[in-house]
């Protein structure tokens, strides 16, 4: 996998974009993530039903890979079952 890569959730509507990759199974919704998605959708497990958002960026604890949401859906994301987080925004300099 790299940079620029698509992936689609196999059990919800979650699509995202790789930004940064790094070591490990990307998931969503308990379920492996993949280029294209299956012809059946399994169910999303319950421990990761947070939801993802469009177009906002999850990474995880590390910062050694970065997802951005390119369709939202009910599962969320994991790292070879570890949930990932929204990254927060930089702050704005000041104008003093």
């Amino acid at each position: 996998m790299k940079p620029g890569t698509k992936l689609k959730s196999s059990v919800c509507d979650t699509e995202v974009m790789v930004i940064r990759v790094g070591e490990g199974d990307i998931e969503c919704g308990g379920a492996p993530m993949a280029e294209e998605r299956p012809a059946e959708r399994g169910t999303v497990d319950a421990a990761f039903a947070e939801g993802t958002k469009i177009g906002k960026r999850y990474v995880d604890e590390a910062g050694t890979i970065e997802l951005l949401c390119v369709k939202a859906g009910t599962g969320s994301l994991a790292l070879s079952g570890t949930a990932l987080r929204a990254k927060d925004a930089k702050p704005l300099p000041s104008s003093d």
